[in-house]
């Protein structure tokens, strides 16, 4: 198996679940060491149901991970085909989001390796899949630090700017906003413009309120100058606090381990059954699997309803 790309709560509890699972099946079972690196420079660990003790509760990943920009060239999948093939490995579990989906994809094309997806990413922004392991806990870490911020903005009376991770997408940014309570959220799928934001903190005024949580995805551009607009516009004290990797760190949830052992057993079953290259995913409270290709063509999308509930819950 290989862990690749972003960290998320809860890839550990995959790699434990993985492991014992499909040494229950006799399998013997490697792990790729820090990421697609790993596939280039034959880097890799043995790994046994001992081995894997103690980390169901890490965040983190046992295996490390980095970006690898060279995977995207095709002397570098077969770089990794060779591998595979040096090895004798029969089947090869990627634990990621959707660039280490798009990797897997091309190296199945070269390889006669079974290769199984596990969605593991705190974005939820792969297609077939109702969630990713590591999502749930990149939530709650967020809500938890927010409700925090919240006090402080009341006693303050202050506006505060807090952004949360989201390159592209804001499925992290409008899950937060709605469970926090937030008088707004920005997300890189709706173009915002500043005076309607400043015309609904002067409502929002009017009504009585005197501060207010803004939930940003970082891919919406510059807070910290949004801060300062917002601020000259309407007279009142921005602060901006950009949570960072606290979202992608920390113990995973009930719910993200949960759902690394489901994937788990799952993966481990379609490798079992030789599946050429497939995506374990969650679809209406069910395991399921799909075909890897037709998740990497395919866009998530979001569920653009939230912005209004939001909206109508923060009156």
């Amino acid at each position: 198996m290989v862990t690749s790309g972003g960290d998320a709560p809860g890839m550990n509890a995959a790699i434990r679940g993985i492991t014992r699972i499909a040494h229950s099946k006799n399998f013997e079972v490697v792990g790729f060491e820090r990421g697609w690196n790993g596939l280039l420079t034959n880097s890799f660990r043995w790994l046994t149901p001992r081995s894997v003790g103690g980390i169901l509760h890490l965040g983190g990943t046992i295996l490390h991970t980095s970006r690898c920009p060279e995977f995207k060239k095709n002397e570098a999948i077969k770089k990794a085909a060779e591998t595979l093939a040096l090895n004798n490995i029969d089947g090869l579990i990627v634990i990621g989001g959707n660039g280490s989906f798009q990797g897997a994809l091309e190296l199945s094309k070269e390889t006669g390796t079974s290769i199984v997806g596990v969605p593991a990413s705190i974005d939820n922004d792969v297609f077939g899949t109702d969630e990713t392991i590591g999502f749930d806990t990149a939530v709650n870490t967020a809500v938890s630090e927010i409700d925090k911020i919240r006090d402080t903005a009341f006693s303050l009376e202050r506006i505060f700017i807090v952004e949360v991770m989201g390159r592209t997408r804001g499925f992290l940014a409008l899950a937060v906003g709605v469970t926090v309570g937030s008088e707004m959220i920005l997300i890189p799928e709706v173009k915002y413009e500043n005076e309607r934001i400043f015309k609904t903190i002067r409502e929002s005024e009017e009504r009585g309120k005197k501060s207010a949580i803004i939930v940003a995805a970082e891919g919406i551009g510059d807070t910290r100058k949004l801060g300062n607009e917002i601020e000259k516009a309407t007279g009142t004290e921005v602060r901006l606090t950009v949570l960072g990797y606290t979202q992608r760190g920390g113990n995973p949830s009930a719910r993200s381990r949960l759902l690394a052992c489901l994937f788990a057993d799952k993966a481990v079953e379609l490798i079992s059954e030789r599946h050429k290259s497939s995506l374990v995913v969650l679809q209406n409270g069910e395991i399921k699997s799909m075909r890897l290709e037709e998740s990497c063509k395919t866009d998530k999308p979001i569920d653009l309803s939230l912005l209004g509930l939001a909206k109508i819950l923060a009156t």
